[in-house]
Order: structure tokens, then C-alpha cells, then sequence
């Protein structure tokens, strides 16, 4: 929303609270058409993607501009599975740190210790900065993956060299490999979460790298601004509501008194979609068959009455699933635990991220908004003795 407010010596301003349709850069990155409910990742609709594509091809689009060869795309999944391993004294790290803070806590240390032992950080040409891209969207899943083993008295589970990014990640966080089917459906959420404009962490990052600050720097900015509930920590909150709601026959209840209190119903609206989010259609098919094949219809039930009275009562507002809604139910089918939602969320946007963070440094400018003063003209200083 843009609101008006008055300068002494020019008129008029526009102020946009919380830089809402403000355009900070030029990207040939994503699209989002949040009328339609479309979003395209350099030019190819999500929905390809997620039928044809790998999470490790879409790193490479979103990082490089075009679809990969075979050779290249061969190369490139080499490269991601050679530099997924952790240097010692960071596996060390990830072990000596308490056991109970948020993973997301943990992921910004690791994410920083990494950054002392990178062969490339002090590269500044393009080939190095990618190397250093690639080793870090190689290694998150580790870091992930290592501190759930260790904070749960389970032994580490090295990575795979064989295994693509999305079944590796599963295998070292339950210590077996994971079925084709199942691999499959966690690769799809990652191509789900890679990218998806300038939402408030891909800009924390920008706005760190806009600095000239290292990319181990800009991918930490944006893990703390994703872990907050309003952006990259929903998921793991639409689960606790589903278990407050209990039984499918307590959501319509549930649902109408949040609304008639002004509470939030988690998992709904987007400050861009105002009709239902693209990626959220796909994983609600993920979620109805992953509750079918495990013979527990518990949540999507739940949650397939929620939308039912939320578009109801709230469509013609334009509030419908996001991405969130139905991405907790797939995950915790897949074994990933609640606190992890958010952290996985990360993983996969890490390529976004850093294409996002390549793209503006080509030309840059720090980024230096203004803020429009609205406090007093003058305030005579009191000496302490005098003030009451």
C-alpha cells in the first residue's frame, strides 16, 4: 500500500509501508503473476519444472540463465556431489554446539564457520564466486543433515557420492537410502522453493552482498530474515494448528472464531499471489497421495476443510493457500521433523539466493533507502540533574 506524506520543501512523497510495489532491481531470474497464479522460472513455468526437471538442473537455470546440457548438467551434478562434504573443524563445530537451539540458530553459525575454510574466499572472479555458490548450496544440506544426527545421539552419516541432492539429503538424515518415489517428491518441494522473487531474504541477501560483502555473508542475512514465522517459518506452524484443530469436523469452528478474533490462519494469503499459489497446487497432490499411501488422512483432511471455509470466507479478498499450507504434511510423510521445515526451506532457496546475488553485483549500487522523518523539530537538552 502506498500512503502519502508532505515534505517542507517539495510537496508530496509516496511512502510504501514495507517497500510493497516498490521496484528495487531488474531480473531476468523469476516472474511472478499473482492475479493468474503464475510463476516462471527463466521463462519456464513452474509446472514443467516440477514434471520434467531435477532440483540440480533448475540450480543450474536459475544460476547460469539456460537449461543445461547433458555434459553440463553431468559436470555440474559432479561438482554439487564432490563439494557436499564439510571441512573437519565446522563437522567438529556443528558437534560441540547445544543441542536446543532453533536448527535455524545453527545454520547461520555453520553457514558463517564455513566461510574461514572456503579454498575461494578470497576469489573475487566469476569462477570463483560460483565455485564458492556451489560448494555452499552443496554443503547446507550437510550442515542440516550432521546437527540432526548429532543432536539426536545418532552417529553422523557421511554423504553419498552417488546420490542426487535431494535423496542424499534424505539418506544422511535417516541413515538409509530413500525409495525413488519418495526422493522424487522431495526433489519436486526443493524445485518448489528455489526461487520466488524479490520476497523479503533474497533481499536481506542483496542488500548485504550490495555492500561488496562475501556470499557466505549475503546467505546468512537471508537465512535469519527466512527464519521468521512470517515468511519461512509458516510451515512448521500450520502443523502445530493442525494439531490444535485436532479432527476434520473442529477446523470450520476452529477457522471462524481466529477470523472473528483477527488471528492469523497460518498458511494463507501472500503478499503477491491473490489466487491460489501455483506451488501450493502441486504439493496438495503430494500431500493427498503421500496420506493415502501411508494410510493417514488425518491431516490433508484437516487441512482440505480449512481451505474450503477459508476460500469461502475469504476468497473474493484474495486469500488462498500459499506454499506453505500443504509443504508441512508432504515433509513430515518424508521424515523430516517439524523444527527442520524451516532449515529444508533454505536448502532449497540457497540457489535463488545466490543466482539473485550474482545477477545485481554485475551492477551494482548499495542499496540506501530513505526514511521520512516524522518526530519532532527541536527537543531542548535537559542536563540529567534537571530531568524528572
Amino acid at each position: 500500500m502506498v500512503e502519502m506524506g508532505v515534505l517542507e520543501d517539495s510537496g508530496t512523497i509516496q511512502y510504501s509501508k514495507g517497500l510493497e510495489g516498490v521496484i528495487a532491481a531488474l531480473s531476468s531470474i523469476s516472474a511472478i503473476d499473482g492475479k493468474q497464479g503464475k510463476l516462471i522460472y527463466r521463462g519456464i513455468p513452474i509446472e514443467m519444472l516440477a514434471k520434467y526437471s531435477t532440483y540440480e538442473e533448475t540450480a543450474y537455470l536459475l544460476l547460469y540463465g539456460e537449461l543445461p546440457t547433458k555434459s553440463q548438467l553431468e559436470e555440474f551434478s559432479r561438482q554439487m556431489r564432490e563439494l557436499r562434504y564439510l571441512p573437519k573443524k565446522v563437522e567438529e563445530c556443528l558437534k560441540e554446539l547445544p543441542p536446543n537451539p532453533h536448527p535455524m540458530d545453527i545454520l547461520k553459525v555453520a553457514v558463517a564457520h564455513t566461510a574461514l575454510y572456503d579454498p575461494d574466499r578470497l576469489s573475487c572472479c566469476r569462477e570463483g564466486v560460483m565455485r564458492k555458490v556451489i560448494r555452499l548450496i552443496a554443503q547446507i544440506p550437510t550442515m542440516i543433515a550432521y546437527y540432526h544426527r548429532v543432536r539426536t545421539g545418532q552417529e553422523i552419516v557421511p554423504p553419498h557420492p552417488d546420490l542426487g541432492h535431494a535423496a542424499n539429503f534424505l539418506y544422511m538424515l535417516h541413515g538409509k537410502e530413500p525409495d525413488e518415489e519418495e526422493a522424487r517428491i522431495f526433489d519436486v518441494a526443493l524445485i518448489l522453493h528455489a526461487e520466488h522473487g524479490l520476497n523479503a531474504s533474497t533481499f536481506a541477501a542483496m542488500v548485504t552482498a550490495s555492500t561488496l560483502s562475501d556470499i557466505n555473508s549475503a546467505i546468512v542475512s537471508a537465512i535469519g530474515t527466512l527464519k521468521g514465522p512470517l515468511h519461512g517459518g509458516a510451515n512448521e506452524r500450520v502443523l502445530q494448528m493442525l494439531d490444535e484443530i485436532g479432527t476434520p469436523d473442529r477446523a470450520e469452528e476452529y477457522v471462524l472464531n481466529a477470523l472473528k478474533e483477527k488471528r492469523r490462519i497460518m498458511g494463507f494469503g501472500h503478499r503477491v499471489y491473490k489466487t491460489y499459489d501455483p506451488r501450493a497446487r502441486i504439493l496438495k497432490e503430494y500431500a493427498e497421495y503421500l496420506s493415502e499411501k501411508y494410510g493417514d488422512r488425518r491431516w490433508i483432511s484437516i487441512g482440505e476443510k480449512i481451505e474450503e471455509v477459508m476460500i469461502r470466507e475469504l476468497g473474493k479478498k484474495g486469500i488462498f493457500p500459499n506454499v506453505d499450507f500443504y509443504s508441512g504434511i508432504v515433509y513430515h510423510f518424508l521424515g523430516i521433523p517439524r523444527d527442520l521445515f524451516t532449515p529444508v526451506f533454505a536448502m532449497a532457496r540457497s540457489v535463488g539466493w545466490a543466482a539473485h546475488v550474482c545477477e545485481y553485483v554485475q551492477n551494482n549500487r548499495i542499496f540506501r533507502p530513505r526514511a521520512y522523518y516524522i518526530g519532532p523539530d527541536y527537543v531542548e537538552y535537559v542536563p540529567i540533574e534537571q530531568r524528572r
